[in-house]
C-alpha cells in the first residue's frame, strides 16, 4: 500500500494534470459528452473504486493475515476480502483498458 501512495498518486495527479493541460491546449471541450469526458468519468470513476473497495479491502486482508498468524489460517474473513478485492480489482484493470480504446479510437 506505500509503494501506490508514493509511485501510483503522484503519478495519477501528473496525467490528470497534463491531460487537461493538453485539453485545454488544443481546444478541447470537457463542457460536452465525447469521447473525452467518457474517459474522465471512467477514469474518476476507477479512482472512486479504488478509495471505496480495494483499499478497504486490502485493509482488511492485511490485517487478517497477521490474525491468521496466531491462529495458523486465513480465516473466512479474510477470504471473503479476498474475493471482493479480486472482482472489484478485475473491474478496475478493465476500466482503464476502456479509457485507452477511447484514447487511442477517438
Amino acid at each position: 500500500m506505500l509503494a501506490d501512495f508514493i509511485f501510483t498518486l503522484p503519478g495519477i495527479l501528473l496525467l490528470i494534470g497534463s491531460g487537461v493541460w493538453m485539453t485545454h491546449e488544443l481546444g478541447y471541450s470537457l463542457s460536452e459528452l465525447n469521447w473525452l469526458t467518457i474517459s474522465l468519468a471512467l477514469f474518476a470513476l476507477t479512482g472512486l473504486l479504488w478509495l471505496t473497495v480495494l483499499l478497504p479491502s486490502q485493509r482488511a486482508m492485511i490485517k487478517h493475515s497477521r490474525q491468521a498468524l496466531d491462529s495458523g489460517t486465513l480465516g473466512p474473513a479474510y477470504q471473503r476480502a479476498s474475493r471482493v478485492w479480486d472482482l472489484f480489482g478485475i473491474i478496475a484493470v478493465i476500466l482503464p483498458l476502456l479509457i485507452l480504446y477511447f484514447m487511442t479510437t477517438k
